[in-house]
């Protein structure tokens, strides 16, 4: 099995593992036991078979300092920029792509963007590889300003990065450093890629979501549409479909396949893949899947369903739905043990039982571990048990329920590159009239003074809250 060594390990945060791989995988066998085993065998974790170079998707952050471009990621605590020449688990063409960057901005004299004069032209790039079709994507995040050397820069830069077959500019007039732009222009070439998945073709945009390790994705939708055990008969539903990677591939497999996503980009994009695949039996619906859910047990019979939610889980009205619709099986695929644990407890109180439980290692040197999880109902009614679980019988808030401490710190660092503490989120959280379980991150007495949250970490905090629809 690789090894590596990495000289900013502490500083970059983007790994935390730093331990040979057995001992990676027995810390998440360990994490999901711990969390799962409640519900039934968990079973070995299904190792990497490319332990580096395995991130097909990198963005990497730009600056300036005494006189120099530099590039590499933001710290994990404290917003600084840590310098990476070249990172183990990314693919090679990001190092490549990097020093070019570096180099061609300094030779072309184009300013890096400034967060606090809101000058300068690039903030950071994205860059999407098809591991099987060889496509590279390169998204530039930029601020409004264009630079009248931008023409010279791109075709120098197609120059030196010839791997390149096409280039979007992402465009974003806030100050912060906000992932991907709001506004997006093509620079070259046709704006997205493709790659194939399972036998299937997918298109990639810059702002679609596309598994980042493609070898280990492979794995993980095989497994879970072998685990649906598809007979070509069945109605099949695909929630939070994203760009309709599952539903696409196991299309084939049955009757008709109803996808759901609520974002319109990701919608549109699984429409596109649909098409390309010349499927005639799958429907893409945009809106939320809890919503669509609860419009559907009037219309179809749904006989099984996947799920695919992010680091949050389902949302409660979503499962709450799903339990009244009753499938007969449901395939869960997670990419958070603590969210899943919580949701296995309504769907197993509501009459389902675990079958199969299947962590698979996406991120090795993270402590990040994907997980398949099978359910399906209780065979006869007379042994069918319904229980109605309570907010508070899960010690959780209605808010709560919706993501937790941890998933809106990771969301605000990656949006907006702030890190946030409890307290902070505690407090927005109150201002918003979340009440908190008693006790819950308050001051140890009345007279205890507690540091304010600043106005930047406050509005980014508020921001997470409606993206988890826990506010409005």
């Amino acid at each position: 099995m690789e090894e590596w060594s990495c000289k900013v390990y502490k500083r970059c945060g983007g790994c935390q593992l730093d331990v040979p791989y057995e001992s990676q995988l027995g810390y998440k066998q360990r994490q999901c036991r711990n969390l799962l085993g409640q519900f039934g065998r968990v079973e070995p974790v299904i190792p990497a078979e490319e332990t580096l170079h395995y991130r097909h998707k990198v963005s990497t952050a730009v600056g300036y300092s005494r006189g120099r471009v530099l590039t590499g990621v933001w710290q994990a605590s404290g917003g600084k920029l840590v310098t990476v020449e070249s990172c183990a688990l990314e693919h090679p063409y990001a190092a490549m792509t990097a020093e070019a960057v570096r180099r061609l901005l300094g030779q072309f004299h184009i300013r890096t963007y400034d967060e606090r004069s809101g000058q300068g032209f690039l903030r950071f790039f994205l860059l999407r590889i098809g591991r099987n079709t060889g496509e590279v994507l390169l998204a530039l995040g930029t601020g409004p300003e264009t630079p009248r050397q931008l023409p010279e820069f791109l075709v120098a830069l197609r120059k030196s990065c010839p791997y390149i077959t096409t280039a979007v500019r992402c465009i974003s007039t806030d100050r912060r450093n906000l992932v991907l732009g709001e506004k997006e222009t093509v620079l070259f070439g046709p704006g997205s890629i493709t790659d194939r998945l399972c036998g299937r073709v997918f298109r990639i945009s810059a702002h679609s979501f596309f598994q980042i390790n493609p070898a280990q994705t492979e794995k993980l939708y095989s497994l879970a549409v072998e685990l649906a055990g598809l007979t070509g008969s069945e109605t099949v539903v695909d929630a939070y479909c994203g760009v309709g990677t599952m539903g696409i591939i196991s299309a084939e497999r049955c009757r008709q396949v109803l996808s759901f996503e609520l974002n319109p980009a990701a919608a549109a994009n699984a429409k596109e893949n649909v098409r390309l695949n010349g499927l005639h039996n799958v429907t893409v619906h945009c809106g939320d899947a809890g919503e669509i859910m609860g419009e559907l047990k009037e219309k179809e019979s749904v006989d099984v369903v996947f799920t695919d939610p992010p680091r949050a889980g389902c949302s409660r009205e979503f499962l709450q739905h799903l339990c009244r619709l009753a499938p007969k099986r449901v395939v869960y695929v997670s990419c958070n043990p603590e969210t899943l644990a919580r949701d296995l407890k309504m769907l197993t109180g509501s009459g389902y039982t675990v079958k199969r439980i299947c962590p698979i290692d996406l991120f090795p040197w993270t402590r990040h571990c994907e997980t398949v999880v099978l359910l399906s109902k209780l065979g006869e009614a007379k042994h069918r048990i319904t229980v109605e679980l309570k907010t508070d019988e899960l010690d959780l808030t209605p808010a709560e329920a919706k993501a937790s401490y941890e998933e809106i710190r990771d969301y605000v660092k990656q949006k907006f590159s702030l890190t946030v503490s409890h307290l902070n989120i505690a407090q927005v959280k109150r201002k918003n009239g979340i009440i908190e379980r008693e006790n819950y991150n308050l001051p140890k007495n009345a007279d205890s003074k507690q540091p304010k949250c600043t106005p930047e970490k406050e509005a980014a905090i508020t921001e997470a809250l409606k993206h988890f629809k826990m506010i409005k």
